[in-house]
C-alpha cells in the first residue's frame, strides 16, 4: 500500500553552496534516511516538485536520476516515482548485523598444495601500504625521476593513441620500444639478440614467472643462489619446483656444485653480474663453464640482470647472454630501480627456438603490458633522456653509497662491518660483537628503518648475521642523519 504524496510530503530546504541538483539529491535521500519519507511513499511528479521548490525541472530530474541509481527510488510504469521499500543503508546494515549474530560454517578451501607451505611464511604487510622509512631494499633513486618529462611523453602518448586503442596488439608488446630495448642492450649489455627475441614483460618477477609456466613441472629441479632472491625462490615453489641452494663466494655462484651434485636441473637462475644480495660477480671462467655445461645437457639459464646499470668503478661487464654462442640462456632486465618501484615494466630476451612458447605463456597471462606507458617509454629511450637519465643516477647513487659507508663507518663501526662491493643499489653489512639479526631489527623499528635481515634471502640457516641497507632513494644528508639518529638509539 503506498502513501499519498499530497498528505506526506515533506518540506524541504535546499542546502546552500553547492550545485541545486546536488542539494536536491542531499535533501531527499536525508529526508529518506531519517524517516520523514518512508518507504512506498510516492513523489510528486518532477514538474509538481520544480514548482514546490522553485528550481528548474532538469534540476529535479539530476536529482531523482542519482537516487534512483543508487536504488532510494523505484519507478512503476504508469504509476509515478516511490521511495524504495527497503533502501541501500537498510541493506548493509543486514549484511552487518547477520555477520555479526550468525555463526559462519567452517568452509573447507582447496587451494594449490604448493602454496601451504608459501602461506606459513607470508607476511601480509608486503600486501599493504606501509608508511615511508629509510633504507628500503630495491628502491632506486625515484627522487631523481623527471616527472615533467615523464608526464609529458605520457600525454603525448595519449593524444596519438586515437587509432591504436580497442586494436589487438602483439603480445610480446609495443614493436617501436622492443626496437629501442634491442639497440640499447646490445650497445650497453653486450647482447646478441634481435628485436623478435623482446618481450616486454611487468617486471622482473612476471618474467620469472613466465620462465617457470612455459619450462617447469611440478618437481622438476632448478638451481638457486644461496642466498638469493626470495621472489624466485617462492614462484619456483609455487609451481612445485625442487630448489636446490647454490652457495657463492668472491667469484659469484658455484658453478661446480651444480655440475656435480645437482646434474638434473632443468633451470639455472643466476644474477651473474650482481648476485642478489651479496653482490659478487659471476666470474668468466665459471660463465663458460655454466654454459659448457648448459649446452651440453641441454639446460635453461635465466639470467637475471636486475642490477646492470648501477656499476661504479667499472665498465658494466658483458651479460651472460652475450656470451651464449648455443642459445641457452633467457635474460631478464627491469626498468623499475631506474625509474620507480612501480613502474612496472620490464623485457625478456629469449632465444629464437622459445619466442612462441613465451608469447604464449604471455598472453595466457596478461594478453600483454601496458600501451600508454610502452609507447611512453619507447620515446624516452630512442630521444636519448634514458641514457642521461641512467649517467644521472649512476653519479648519484655512487654519492649515496659512498655516503653510507662513511656514515656507518662513523657512528657503527664497533657494530657493523660492510661488505666491499663497487655496485648495486644497497649493501650488506655484517654483524658483529655479538649482534643477531632479530635484536638489530628492532633497534632499526624503533626508529623508523626499513632495514631487512640476510636471512630473508636464504634457504639454509646463515652462520653469519647481516643486514641490508638500501641507500639508493635517499641524499647523502638524509643518509648521515639516520646513521646518527640509529647509533644514538643504539647507544
Amino acid at each position: 500500500m503506498t502513501t499519498s504524496s499530497s498528505a506526506y510530503f515533506p518540506h524541504l530546504i535546499l542546502p546552500k553552496g553547492q550545485p541545486i541538483k546536488d542539494g536536491l539529491y542531499c535533501v531527499l535521500r536525508d529526508a529518506i534516511l531519517e524517516g520523514r519519507l518512508s518507504g512506498g511513499t510516492k513523489l510528486p511528479s518532477s514538474r509538481n516538485l520544480a514548482e514546490m521548490m522553485s528550481i528548474s525541472r532538469n534540476s529535479v530530474l539530476a536529482g531523482l536520476e542519482r537516487l534512483l541509481d543508487e536504488g532510494y527510488l523505484v519507478t512503476k510504469p504508469s504509476s509515478g516515482t516511490y521511495v524504495a521499500a527497503v533502501i541501500p543503508d537498510q541493506l548493509i546494515q543486514i549484511q552487518n548485523d547477520i555477520t555479526q549474530t550468525k555463526s559462519q560454517p567452517t568452509q573447507s578451501i582447496n587451494i594449490n598444495p604448493h602454496f601451504t607451505n608459501l602461506l606459513l611464511h607470508w607476511n601480509k604487510q608486503t600486501l599493504t601500504s606501509q608508511e615511508k622509512k629509510i633504507f628500503h631494499v630495491g628502491v632506486g633513486c625515484v627522487d631523481l625521476f623527471p616527472h615533467e618529462l615523464w608526464g609529458k611523453l605520457l600525454g603525448r602518448a595519449w593524444r596519438q593513441s586515437y587509432y591504436q586503442l580497442g586494436q589487438f596488439h602483439d603480445p610480446r608488446g609495443y614493436l617501436p620500444l622492443r626496437q629501442a630495448i634491442c639497440h640499447y642492450v646490445k650497445s650497453t649489455r653486450g647482447l646478441n639478440c634481435q628485436e623478435e627475441q623482446i618481450l616486454i614483460v611487468n617486471g622482473t618477477q612476471q618474467a620469472i614467472h613466465l620462465a617457470a609456466y612455459a619450462l617447469l613441472q611440478p618437481n622438476d629441479q632448478v638451481c638457486l643462489d644461496e642466498p638469493g632472491y626470495d621472489a624466485a625462490l617462492n614462484i619456483f615453489r609455487s609451481f612445485g619446483a625442487i630448489v636446490n641452494p647454490i652457495t657463492s663466494d668472491e667469484e659469484g655462484m658455484r658453478v661446480e656444485e651444480i655440475i656435480h651434485d645437482h646434474a638434473e636441473s632443468q633451470l639455472i637462475y643466476t644474477a651473474p653480474s650482481h648476485q642478489f644480495p651479496l653482490g659478487d660477480t659471476l666470474s668468466l671462467a665459471r660463465r663458460f663453464a655454466l654454459l659448457d655445461w648448459a649446452t651440453q645437457y641441454q639446460k635453461w639459464i635465466f639470467e637475471d640482470d636486475y642490477n646492470s646499470e648501477f656499476r661504479y668503478g667499472t665498465h658494466p661487464i658483458q651479460a651472460l647472454q652475450g656470451l651464449d654462442e648455443q642459445h641457452r640462456v633467457i635474460y631478464a632486465g627491469t626498468f623499475s630501480k631506474m625509474m620507480f618501484p612501480e613502474f612496472r615494466l620490464g623485457f625478456m630476451v629469449v632465444p629464437e627456438a622459445l619466442i612462441e612458447v613465451f608469447s604464449l605463456a604471455k598472453y595466457y597471462t596478461d594478453t600483454r603490458s601496458s600501451y600508454l606507458e610502452q609507447v611512453a617509454l619507447a620515446a624516452f629511450i630512442k630521444d636519448g633522456h634514458y641514457a642521461r637519465h641512467v649517467r644521472k643516477v649512476r653519479k648519484a647513487c655512487y654519492e649515496r653509497q659512498q655516503a653510507l659507508i662513511v656514515a656507518i663507518e662513523t657512528y657503527l663501526s664497533d657494530v657493523l662491518t660492510v661488505q666491499p662491493t663497487d655496485s648495486g643499489i644497497h649493501l650488506v653489512c655484517w654483524l658483529k660483537n655479538g649482534w643477531t639479526e632479530k635484536e638489530f631489527l628492532i633497534e632499526c623499528e624503533k626508529v623508523g628503518l626499513a632495514v631487512q635481515p640476510l636471512s630473508r634471502y636464504c634457504q639454509v640457516a646463515s652462520q653469519r648475521p647481516a643486514v641490508l641497507f638500501g641507500y639508493a632513494a635517499h641524499t647523502p644528508d638524509e643518509i648521515q642523519a639516520n646513521i646518527k639518529k640509529l647509533a644514538q638509539s643504539l647507544y
